[in-house]
């Protein structure tokens, strides 16, 4: 509840200031803030952005809390997203609840940023927004949307950059139209500039670094305007998810933050992709800032924009190419010589160490590893040898990975980027004979890291994706069958709810269930439908959601995975716990109306994948579409005997 005292200072005029005046200043209502204690010299934080990562990363916050409280600063700032938001107001309150208990476990006061994660709603299909969407959430629970106050030597402006179009009011970070400030918010930034003329140091925290070409022109008047103050030292920014410094510029420095917790693009931490905070000291005629992440200092002016795009681009593209497609036996043997090319698109050398990693010690790889040095532009190509003798693919089969490390050769150092491990790319020429088991066999997933991947290029147009599956609980993002990553297609199970999405045209057609339509414990067979008209929803053979849609469907290179949702390098996330059983993709619309799901599948001539999971070969699941697209088992996840509830036992004793 917002105090009546503070509700007072907003309004009382300037001129009318007692002999103790609120320093907290704004003309917008919100919870009361406690401000700092004033003393000469002082320390504070900048966090970056907690959210858009996995639910652990709250454990990282809680971290960074305790590792702050060792240093004792006068304060920490955020620079918003604080919550995951994009939901309705009694998910957001709970996410609020969850944040802010966390960091009132810090020793001194900290301040709220607005970011997109804060006020953006989002609900039921079809159902607008209300007024400012989470914008009444926010100030009743963090704090006006923008205000300012000053300590010490110094004043805290904080402004808030998702105010929407003006035109119309609709909140999109990605469109530079939505990137206007308002005269209402920027006539209160001119007169809290001139409030703070005195002050040694200005310090301005915002989430979307408006200062990017990305975001329009319409900071170079807010810019002139901190110019013209004459005492604006710097500005802290978030929402990109890696650090990048640029400035100074007019004697103004830009500095933008990594994350505290949310999503990481990148794994590059000494080109500013890691979880860290800033720590700030301030001096009466110049400030210091240090970047700390987990055991390291880092110097944030070092990290140019140029710098960071580079090292950027070499994390996400660096990667090895191979001469050819190496066969693997009937009986697992195999006899090559692996060639593997290397291009360096850097401006600056790079230190690869090359080497074969067996794993499966029934491989022999030769030499043991390489040093190689590649200048700017040059291309290398080397040849290891790989053998293995007829051997079983049995459970102890593993792909031999070839494993790479690079290091970029700079003038002052070296910066080394992640191990980088990719699997040889093996074929079976005979994928070895599966008899049909006794008993029902399923994949089985644990939840952590388990998943079955499939390189695979699913033509536009019509499809069908469905498959059996039996949860043990449903998370709140939680996927199932997955293509997507603002592309292709997929089937999630958030909560129990079943949602199909299909991504047509630049965006997600999704038809979905609004309350749970899934058990956990109990099989359920599941299928999405796409017929270029409309996407359809079943769960037992029912249909539960339909949306009518239509286009060309955005595709993308990643695998198909089983038991998952696919990131945006391949890899698993919101993985299912349980079990999945007769999965088939179709490339045409199988079901136009109410149906009996089949508990055995067959192929058929539009049939691109059909996994019965009755066994495995080594890390393949046997595709019996007779397409020899078999798909790869990741983590822990295997082929085991199903765990059957009453009703799918008597289907399968009855087969």
């Amino acid at each position: 509840m917002l105090h009546v005292p503070l509700l007072l200072a907003f309004f009382v005029p300037l001129q009318e200031e007692t002999a103790a005046p609120r320093r907290l200043w704004s003309d917008r209502a919100g919870a009361d803030l406690s401000l700092p204690k004033e003393e000469e010299a002082f320390v504070f934080g900048v966090f970056g952005d907690r959210t858009g990562g996995p639910p652990e990363g709250i454990l990282i916050l809680e971290e960074a809390v305790a590792d702050v409280n060792l240093f004792e600063p006068d304060l920490v700032m955020t620079v918003g997203d604080l919550v995951q938001g994009y939901g309705e107001t009694h998910q957001w309150l709970e996410q609020m609840r969850e944040f802010r208990a966390v960091m009132d476990g810090l020793a001194c006061a900290w301040f709220p940023v607005a970011g997109n994660h804060d006020v953006y709603w989002r609900g039921p299909q079809g159902q607008a927004p209300p007024p400012g969407e989470h914008e009444s959430d926010y100030e009743a629970h963090f704090g006006p949307l923008w205000y300012a106050f000053p300590h010490k030597n110094a004043w805290f402006i904080v402004l808030y950059t998702d105010e929407g179009d003006p035109a119309t009011g609709r909140k999109d970070y990605r469109d530079p139209a939505c990137q206007t400030m308002s005269p209402a918010q920027f006539a209160w930034l001119e007169a809290t500039l001139a409030r703070a003329k005195n002050a040694a140091h200005v310090f301005v925290f915002l989430h979307h670094p408006r200062w990017l070409e990305q975001y329009g022109e319409d900071w170079e008047r807010v810019h002139h305007l901190l110019v013209a103050a004459g005492n604006v030292s710097a500005v802290f920014a978030g929402h990109i998810h890696h650090m990048r410094y640029d400035g100074p510029r007019d004697g103004i420095e830009y500095l933008t933050l990594a994350t505290v917790g949310g999503a990481q693009v990148g794994d590059i931490a000494a080109a500013g992709f890691l979880h860290e905070y800033h720590l700030v000291t301030v001096r009466p005629d110049h400030i210091a800032v240090a970047t700390l992440p987990v055991g390291a200092v880092l110097d944030p002016r070092a990290l140019s924009g140029e710098l960071v795009e580079e090292v950027a681009a070499l994390g996400r593209d660096f990667r090895p190419t191979f001469g050819r497609v190496f066969a693997l036996g009937p009986e697992g043997d195999v006899a090559a010589d692996v060639e593997v090319s290397f291009v360096n698109p850097s401006v600056h050398p790079l230190a690869l160490d090359v080497r074969l990693d067996a794993r499966d010690g029934r491989f022999r790889a030769t030499p043991d590893h390489e040093h190689v040095t590649l200048e700017p532009g040059a291309t290398t190509t080397r040849r290891l040898g790989l053998s293995r003798a007829a051997a079983p693919l049995d459970a102890a089969f593993a792909l031999p990975e070839l494993v790479v490390g690079v290091e970029v050769l700079l003038a002052d150092g070296r910066l080394a980027l992640p191990e980088r491990r990719t699997e040889l790319p093996f074929e079976l020429s005979a994928f070895p004979a599966l008899p049909r088991p006794a008993s029902e066999r399923v994949l089985f997933l644990d939840g952590r890291d388990d998943a079955a991947a499939l390189a695979l290029d699913v033509p536009d147009g019509p499809l069908t994706l469905e498959c059996w599956l039996r949860a043990e609980a449903f998370a709140s993002r939680q996927g199932v069958v997955t293509k997507t990553e603002n592309s292709e297609f997929g089937l999630f199970a958030p909560d129990g709810r079943l949602e199909w999405y299909v991504h047509l045209d630049g965006t997600y057609a999704i038809a979905g269930t609004t309350e749970p339509v899934l058990t956990p414990g109990t099989w359920h067979h599941v299928a999405g439908v796409f017929d270029g008209r409309e996407a359809r929803l079943y769960v037992d053979g029912e249909p539960v959601a339909t949306l009518a849609c239509a286009g060309v469907r955005t595709k993308n290179a990643l695998p198909l995975l089983v038991g998952a949702d696919v990131s945006g390098s391949g890899g698993v996330s919101s993985p299912l716990a349980g079990e999945l059983d007769e999965l088939r993709l179709t490339t045409r619309a199988v079901y136009l109306a109410p149906f009996r799901p089949a508990r055995r599948l067959e192929a058929d001539a539009d049939t691109l994948v059909l996994l019965h999971m009755d066994g495995a070969a080594g890390p393949w699941i046997r595709d019996a579409s007779g397409g020899e697209r078999h798909p790869t088992l990741r983590g822990g996840a295997s082929i085991r005997p199903a765990r059957l509830d009453g009703e799918r036992a008597a289907d399968v004793d009855g087969r």
